[in-house]
C-alpha cells in the first residue's frame, strides 16, 4: 500500500526556489521568456499548483479509514459511493486524468464514513499515477484496514495524454475494476454493484 514517502525521500525534495527555476527552465526549453511580464509569476502558480495536485503524497490512507464504526445495527450489506469525481495526472506524461469513481463493500462488523471513501480516492488521485494502480491502491487500502467481506473499485476517466497528445483521440474513456473476496468469487454479488453503479458491462479486476 503507498503511504506517505519516508523521511529520506522528503530530505531529497527540492526546495521551493529550486523547483521555480525548474519551471522557468521548462518556459525557455517550450521557447519563451520567463522574464516577460506575463511570465514572471508563473513559476511560483505552478508550484503552488503542484502543492494542490500532488497533496496526496502527504496523506495516509490507513489514518483515514482506521477511523470507523461498530454500531451499526447489524447493517451487513453493500455499501456503495457512486461516481467519486477525481483529477489525476499520469506519470508518464504528467497531463490530466479527469474521472469518477465508485466504491463499494461489504462491511464484516465495521463501517467507515461515506466522506473518507472519498478522501481515499482523493488521496491516491492526487499523486502521479496510471489508472490500473490507483484502482488496486483504492480497493487494496480499503480491503487492508476495514477487513470488509468484499470491495469493488471501478473506475471511468479520460487521459489527456491520449486526447491532447500522441494519437487525439477525444471523447475516448477508460475503464478499470478491481474486486476483491465476494466481489471476485461471488458473480450476483459483483452483478448487485454494476447494476447499482449503472454499469452493466461486468468488468473483472
Amino acid at each position: 500500500m503507498n503511504k506517505i514517502p519516508s523521511a529520506k525521500a522528503e530530505q531529497a525534495r527540492p526546495s521551493r526556489a529550486e523547483a521555480e527555476e525548474a519551471v522557468r527552465t521548462l518556459l525557455r526549453w517550450a521557447g519563451d521568456d520567463p522574464t516577460r511580464e506575463g511570465l514572471l509569476g508563473t513559476p511560483d502558480r505552478v508550484v503552488r499548483a503542484y502543492e494542490e495536485w500532488f497533496a496526496g503524497y502527504h496523506e495516509d490512507p490507513v489514518e483515514i479509514l482506521q477511523r470507523t464504526f461498530e454500531e451499526t445495527a447489524g447493517y451487513d450489506e453493500m455499501v456503495v459511493l457512486r461516481e467519486i469525481r477525481f483529477e489525476s495526472y499520469c506519470e508518464h506524461h504528467v497531463a490530466a486524468i479527469i474521472g469518477v469513481a465508485h466504491v463499494g463493500y461489504l462491511p464484516d462488523k465495521r463501517v467507515v464514513g461515506i466522506s473518507k471513501l472519498a478522501r481515499i480516492v482523493e488521496i491516491y488521485a492526487k499523486r502521479l499515477q496510471i489508472q490500473e494502480k490507483m484502482t488496486a491502491q483504492i480497493a487494496n487500502a480499503i480491503n487492508d484496514v476495514l477487513m470488509p467481506r468484499g470491495v469493488a473499485v471501478v473506475i471511468e476517466a479520460t487521459h489527456q495524454c491520449m486526447t491532447t497528445r500522441g494519437i487525439h483521440k477525444p471523447g475516448v474513456s477508460m475503464i478499470t475494476s478491481q474486486m476483491l473476496g465476494a466481489f471476485r468469487s461471488d458473480q450476483s454479488t459483483r452483478r448487485e454493484f454494476l447494476a447499482m453503479i449503472g454499469n452493466g458491462g461486468g468488468h473483472q479486476g
